[in-house]
């Protein structure tokens, strides 16, 4: 018996003004709510020891009585009465803070959305910026490749005009009777100059290739990260709506149900 009454824990003048506290205006704080709460509740705890204390004073005096059973079920029923005053007010602190508890949920999530409607525009700008960079880069891309294709012609032209110089000049070797063995040596010598430059030549086409190559993959990255975050974006987007219309209907039933239960303890 006693455990179970310093289990409900309420007082009836905190729980006045509990009830007005419940139907302040938005603007009133949540710290001083919750002062409010803790005071209310320490209140009735100390009106929860106080009936147990009083109920166990009871028991000791009825023992010294005559009529034992009959003074002690009056002293049940009276710490019972009470007990039932006390569990009654806590169900109604309860439902308040339950009810706090839902508004405070709201305003943050308010906040929340409010902070990504003000950061929007900026996240939208980067956005924007990052597509112009890309696009810039794919411009001068395009701008140096046309470069390189425009002076190929000139290339080619340099190159025959190396090689005609060089047959000129084994031409003007064996007209100046230079010797066998001389030619033979100037004939490596210039075959070592040209694989050299074939070589060097081939090594500039295979680092523009691999720098293109690169460009491409970088280009596949970048799009691959603009389409995840798209994809992120429109998935937060989406959990909060889910979440703010979840509270909202929450917060209606919670309502409800406390003007459900305040219409049943005022037939009461």
């Amino acid at each position: 018996m006693t455990s179970g009454a310093s289990a409900t824990r309420t007082d009836a003048t905190a729980g006045a003004s509990g009830n007005q506290d419940s139907s302040s205006t938005p603007d009133s704080s949540a710290d001083h709510a919750g002062d409010d709460f803790d005071a209310r509740q320490k209140a009735l705890n100390a009106r929860s020891d106080e009936n147990n204390y009083r109920f166990a004073v009871a028991q000791h005096e009825c023992y010294s009585r005559f009529f034992v059973n009959h003074c002690l079920n009056r002293a049940r029923d009276a710490m019972r009465e009470v007990a039932a005053d006390i569990r009654k007010q806590q169900l109604a602190l309860d439902d308040e803070q339950r009810v706090q508890r839902a508004q405070q949920r709201d305003q943050q999530a308010a906040i929340r959305r409010a902070q990504n409607e003000v950061e929007a525009p900026q996240r939208a700008a980067d956005e924007a910026r990052n597509a112009q960079a890309f696009e810039d880069k794919q411009r001068q891309h395009a701008l140096d490749e046309a470069q390189r294709n425009a002076e190929a012609p000139q290339r080619a032209a340099n190159e025959q005009a190396f090689q005609e110089k060089q047959r000129q000049h084994a031409i003007d070797q064996a007209q100046r009777g230079i010797s066998a063995p001389q030619a033979a040596a100037n004939q490596r010598a210039y075959d070592q100059k040209q694989s050299d430059y074939q070589r060097k030549l081939e090594e500039a086409r295979q680092q523009g290739a691999q720098k293109a190559q690169q460009r491409v993959e970088n280009e596949q990255r970048y799009q691959q990260k603009q389409t995840e975050a798209a994809q992120h974006k429109a998935d937060v987007e989406a959990r909060q709506q889910q979440a703010a219309e979840k509270a909202r209907q929450k917060q209606q039933e919670q309502q409800e149900q406390l003007k459900q239960q305040q219409m049943q303890q005022q037939g009461q």
